[in-house]
């Protein structure tokens, strides 16, 4: 990634105009403008990889018990967990300003365009140093990363009679990570693709692929033959069989969190995270059920100044209580800190097979009826593209002064799966 990723072998850049080169007559340009010109190195993206990073592994381990409780009846309960040491993770950038720790919190400097370059050795010490002022983008890999998954399982399985199969899954689980990326920085829809390589805890949280409660349940069932219909009635209506799939799990997580760069980051992926609102009513973050605005506005706004001196607070009101606040402190949420939507889909099947022992004793015919998401029961993704809560305000000089609500902020605009879709099929066999 180091090469494939650095300048001059590969140039990233955004064409926002194009230079007047077009040809007499043409309207559009012959040519397009490098962004990244060689000269000016500051623009250029590079890549970092962490030199001698330590060996990552994975440990796994899983222990069940099954048991016949009846003779048609069988039932397990596992449990299974793996644990992953220093794991690869990956940044769009890391070329950024680094905060300062303080007794409130990871604290940005008032005016980070003016941070001095700092030495190797100050570069974590000092606070308010950019990484490396002299390069633009920085893709960063490195070994830091860890993983913990911890998993009860319990399934079920039970026959009633001579054609009735019932079986159910559940699975109470729980994925921590400090970051879902391997090879690329976003590998998820939920992911933050530059989760603060300068500060774990930060990072840590549940990872981008965690589903708390997963239950999943199938029945087959072999309708018996309905009898006193003579020979046709019997073989119309006899010989089906009817399937089900029900799931049911709770939704995956997200991140809220404040658009542009309030903080001062300085880089080309800048993120904020919001914090919480001490207020009645803030215990849940989001509103189940309520598209329209599934995340709870009023419990989000910016980081409250407190004890912080004035001349390290950029003092800005808080749009949500009114009360003074510091644009430059990293806000008290987490990364995937709120649930997304939960998800309850039904899928039915039936079908019946029809023998033609005239053509061959292993020619026939099977009819298939499957229905997916039969109730038509609409299932919502998290809202991922209004994520963004607050907006930073800023003055003509590029100095935040303020930050505002967002229109539509939380509101959620997909779903997860489709509407009820009904397919019909006919497959021969011989």
């Amino acid at each position: 990634m180091a090469i494939t990723q650095s300048a001059p072998f590969y140039k990233f850049f955004t064409a926002s105009s194009f230079p007047a080169c077009a040809t007499p007559g043409s309207t559009f340009p012959t040519c397009i403008g490098d962004a990244n010109d060689n000269a000016a190195a500051a623009t250029l993206q590079t890549a970092f990889v962490e030199f001698n990073p330590k060996r990552s592994y994975l440990m796994i381990w899983n222990l069940n018990v099954q048991r016949d409780l009846t003779q048609r009846t069988s039932l397990m309960v596992g449990y299974v967990g793996n644990h992953g040491v220093h794991m690869m993770n990956r940044e769009d950038d890391i070329n950024s300003v680094l905060p300062t720790r303080t007794p409130f919190g990871l604290l940005m400097p008032v005016n980070p365009s003016a941070a001095p370059p700092c030495t190797e050795a100050e570069l974590f010490t000092t606070g308010g140093c950019k990484v490396n002022p002299t390069n633009g983008d920085i893709r960063g890999m490195y070994w830091t990363g860890d993983a913990l998954y911890d998993a009860l399982e319990a399934e079920v399985k039970q026959k009633i009679g001579s054609g009735f199969n019932l079986s159910a899954a559940y699975t109470f689980a729980k994925a921590i990570d400090t970051g879902s990326a391997t090879v690329i920085g976003d590998p998820f829809q939920n992911s933050i693709s530059s989760p603060y390589f300068f500060c774990t805890k930060c990072r840590r949280g549940v990872s981008d692929f965690d589903i708390k409660h997963s239950l999943t349940a199938h029945l087959i069932w072999d309708l018996p033959s309905p009898k006193g219909l003579g020979t046709l009635g019997s073989q119309a209506l006899g010989g089906w069989e009817v399937g089900s799939i029900v799931t049911a799990q709770t939704g995956v997580p997200f991140t809220p969190i404040i658009s542009g760069d309030i903080l001062g980051l300085g880089s080309a992926d800048p993120w904020a995270f919001p914090s919480v609102v001490a207020s009645s009513g803030c215990r849940s973050l989001v509103n189940p059920g309520n598209p329209s605005n599934y995340i709870k506005l009023n419990c989000l706004g910016l980081p409250l100044q407190g004890a912080i001196p004035d001349a390290e607070c950029v003092k800005v009101t808080d749009p949500t209580t009114g009360s003074p606040a510091c644009a430059n402190l990293l806000g008290s949420v987490r990364r995937n800190s709120l649930p997304g939507p939960r998800l309850v889909d039904v899928d039915f099947s039936a079908f019946k097979t029809f023998p033609f022992r005239a053509i061959s004793e292993t020619f026939n015919a099977q009819f298939r009826v499957e229905m997916f998401n039969v109730f038509n029961h609409a299932n919502f993704a998290p809202p991922i593209v209004n994520a963004a809560v607050l907006s930073p305000i800023t003055n003509s000089g590029g100095t935040v002064i303020g930050a505002s609500g967002i229109p539509n902020a939380g509101a959620i605009d997909r779903t997860t799966t489709t509407s009820r879709q009904i397919q019909i099929g006919l497959k021969i066999n011989w």
